[in-house]
């Protein structure tokens, strides 16, 4: 897996990922990130990295909807197409995910441990996290 840097979309896995939701439906787009979001929370002692990285591109996507978010995509980076408005309901499994993303056993988490990248990593999902967290 190739990682440039410390954004959502940073990563081979990630910008892949979005790449594949082009042209899906409303419903083939929660089941994607369902899916993504289950597959990391349900992962077991350890998170791979590749889900990790979907995990967070994917809960970047939900949280820059959401009115008053932080999280901004850079057009460069995001969907070539717009996405369909996203539904509230995959704000909790987006947020569970990313949070077992930071826990130890993750091997995202253990690949970003020094540096200002790193901060920058934890720091924009701490941010998404957030994001999702707040009250509709």
């Amino acid at each position: 897996m190739g990682t440039w840097g410390p954004g959502p979309f940073d990563s081979d896995m990630a910008a892949d990922f979005v790449d594949g939701l082009a042209g899906m439906s409303t419903e083939q787009v929660i089941e994607a990130m369902t899916r993504t979001f289950q597959s990391v929370v349900a992962s077991g002692s350890r998170v791979d990295g590749g889900d990790g990285a979907e995990a967070i591109a994917a809960a970047a996507l939900i949280a820059c909807q959401i009115p008053g978010s932080q999280v901004v995509i850079d057009p460069d980076d995001g969907p070539a197409e717009p996405l369909p408005v996203l539904p509230i309901s995959l704000r909790p499994e987006a947020g569970r995910a990313l949070r077992r993303v930071l826990e130890d056993g993750s091997e995202m988490a253990d690949g970003w441990v020094d540096g200002t990248d790193a901060e920058e990593w934890r720091a924009m999902i701490q941010t998404i996290t957030r994001a999702l967290d707040v009250a509709p």
